[in-house]
């Protein structure tokens, strides 16, 4: 008598264009060598191009004589100076006004969205008017309000807007004091330094004995006073190797002290007030997503407001504040590219604009400018992440 086989018959490999895995590779493959060939057929099409109209291509441009002055450099610059340092001057002007921006908008930003959450009736609709108006209002016509509505708004320099003697505001921006360091004043940057790590190395060290024996260490009392304090003593110790130049009214404009062009002015408050109005809702989001009986704990123990919402609250907003907030600085980053409406000497205008007009390496000035933005946003990104990674709560 017959019985079925009660084992499952083995199945046979067959032909590999069966084998998921392997039309999935294939596909893949296949993809990848059609995007080579049309992004080579781009690059052959478009050097063909630029032959047929004698245009010259590669880098050997940055060497030449640049030809045109900048109304702010950060490094020695002159008419005569070449293209590649008409980059690197464009380049450093650009990250001043987004690190400048950037540490503008994170503090009215963070007091504007505690200050959304305050019982105080008049305080918390001031900051929603704020957040309101702000993140509504297109940012380039802020960057115009600020600078042809205001700052072009104001005297001349005979009569300008005094504020101690030593800072005057006028139609050609911020005259302020300049500083005039000697070569001891290397000394006192060296105390900063030391005691930056110094504050470092306390706060970690408090945090462990907290974390040990549940004592708190003031470490950052006693940081302030090692940032602000030692860096002080070494200064007198080292002869005070820092004297000031003061602006001086001679003829129609100040001579000595330090100029600030109204265009980094107007593209600082703009950037920085703009990005502002978003940061307060992620801190307001962020501080909301934190469970009220967190708080409501923290009352019963009579913990006052501040020193909870400090130790408390933000520790934990943070998780869901710092992944949104890194996408507001790379959008002040980008944002800063429309310095070229009023003519600040950004990056986009005095190396993609006057130097891509001059010279007419389109694709060289174009690629070196996407490729300084793409590497500044991964840095971000990238410094972002790991401070996330750190702060972030875990689980025992």
């Amino acid at each position: 008598m017959l019985r079925p086989s009660t084992s499952i018959p083995r199945r046979g490999h067959g032909p590999l264009w069966r084998n998921p895995a392997v039309r999935a590779l294939a596909t893949q493959v296949i993809l990848l060598i059609a995007l080579v060939v049309v992004i080579g057929l781009l690059i052959h099409n478009t050097l063909i191009n630029l032959d047929a109209r004698g245009i010259n291509t590669g880098f050997d441009f940055l060497d030449r004589r640049a030809g045109f002055p900048i109304s702010q450099t950060l490094i020695q610059y002159t008419s005569d100076s070449t293209y590649g340092r008409t980059f690197v001057v464009g380049l450093l002007n650009t990250l001043l006004v987004s690190a400048l921006g950037i540490v503008a908008a994170t503090i009215i930003g963070f007091l504007v969205g505690i200050a959304r959450l305050s019982p105080n009736w008049l305080l918390a609709r001031l900051a929603a008017c704020y957040v309101e108006i702000f993140r509504n209002i297109p940012l380039l016509l802020q960057i115009l309000f600020w600078y042809f509505a205001v700052l072009r708004s104001l005297p001349s320099p005979r009569q300008s807007i005094s504020l101690f003697d030593a800072f005057f505001f006028n139609v050609r921006g911020l005259i302020m004091p300049a500083p005039d360091t000697q070569p001891a004043f290397v000394a006192v940057w060296g105390a900063l330094l030391a005691a930056i790590v110094a504050t470092v190395g306390l706060v970690v060290y408090g945090r462990r004995r907290q974390a040990a024996t549940g004592k708190a260490l003031p470490s950052g009392r006693i940081g302030m006073v090692l940032i602000i304090g030692l860096p002080i003593v070494v200064y007198f110790l080292a002869g005070r190797p820092l004297s000031w130049s003061m602006p001086e009214l001679g003829g129609f404009n100040f001579r000595g002290g330090m100029n600030v062009v109204p265009e980094l002015l107007a593209l600082w408050l703009a950037l920085s007030i703009y990005t502002a109005s978003f940061i307060a809702e992620i801190v307001r989001s962020g501080i909301q997503s934190v469970p009220g009986g967190q708080t409501e704990a923290a009352r019963s123990l009579s913990l006052p407001g501040g020193l909870t919402l400090r130790k408390i609250v933000l520790p934990q907003a943070m998780r869901v504040i710092i992944p949104q907030m890194t996408s507001q600085y790379l959008n002040l980053i980008k944002n800063s590219s429309l310095a070229t409406a009023i003519g600040y000497p950004d990056l986009v205008a005095v190396f993609a604009g006057t130097t891509l007009n001059q010279t007419g390496q389109s694709i060289e000035i174009i690629a070196m400018t996407m490729a300084v933005y793409l590497v500044i946003s991964l840095l971000i990104s990238l410094l972002m992440n790991i401070y996330n990674a750190r702060v972030a709560i875990r689980e025992r």
